[in-house]
C-alpha cells in the first residue's frame, strides 16, 4: 500500500505527539506520584460522622487562625450539609471575608457529587470513601453560587448553596 508523503508526515506527528503525551502522564503518576485529589485520605462512608471534621458539631466555617477558614461539608442525596445555625436551621450560605484563605473539605455518603463554586478556582469530585480538600483565597467580593456539577440523581438541580465574599 501506497502513502502520500504528507500522510507519512502526519502519522508520524499523530504517533510521536501520543507517545510524548503518555510518557508525560506515566511520569507525572508514576515517578512524581501525582494522584487524584481525593487519592489523599480515605474514610468510612457508612460512618463520616466517626471523622473529626464531619461531625454534627463541626460541619460548616470556621475560622483556625486570623483569616484563614475551613469549612467542613458532608454531600447527600440533594443536600450540601453545612451544619446547623443557632435555631436548628440547616446552613445555606456561608460568609467569609475578601481575601481571606478558606480550606473547603467534603465528603459524601452515597454516591458521586461536583463541588463547584461558580466563579471562583473551586471545582472538586467528591466521591464516597474519600475525602476532597481545595485550599484558596477567596479574592473577589460577592455571592457565588455552589453547585453540584456531577449528575447524582432525580433531585440534582436542587443541590445548591451560597458563599457570599464580603469587603472587611
Amino acid at each position: 500500500m501506497h502513502l502520500h508523503k504528507y500522510e507519512k508526515i502526519w502519522l508520524i506527528f499523530g504517533m510521536g505527539s501520543l507517545a510524548l503525551f503518555l510518557l508525560i502522564i506515566g511520569f507525572a503518576a508514576f515517578w512524581k506520584g501525582t494522584h487524584p485529589q481525593s487519592h489523599i485520605e480515605t474514610i468510612d462512608p457508612q460512618n463520616v460522622e466517626a471523622h473529626e471534621s464531619f461531625k454534627p458539631e463541626n460541619l460548616g466555617l470556621r475560622e483556625v487562625a486570623d483569616g484563614k477558614y475551613t469549612v467542613n461539608i458532608v454531600a447527600s442525596a440533594f443536600n450540601y450539609d453545612f451544619g446547623v445555625d443557632e435555631d436548628g436551621k440547616s446552613v445555606k450560605k456561608i460568609r467569609v471575608p475578601k481575601g481571606s484563605t478558606v480550606l473547603f473539605q467534603i465528603t459524601t455518603k452515597d454516591v458521586i457529587h461536583g463541588f463547584q463554586v461558580a466563579g471562583t478556582n473551586v471545582n472538586m469530585m467528591v466521591e464516597p470513601g474519600h475525602v476532597s480538600r481545595l485550599e484558596t483565597v477567596m479574592k473577589n467580593a460577592g455571592e457565588f453560587t455552589v453547585v453540584c456539577n456531577e449528575y447524582c440523581g432525580i433531585g440534582h438541580h436542587q443541590m445548591f448553596a451560597t458563599v457570599e465574599v464580603y469587603e472587611d
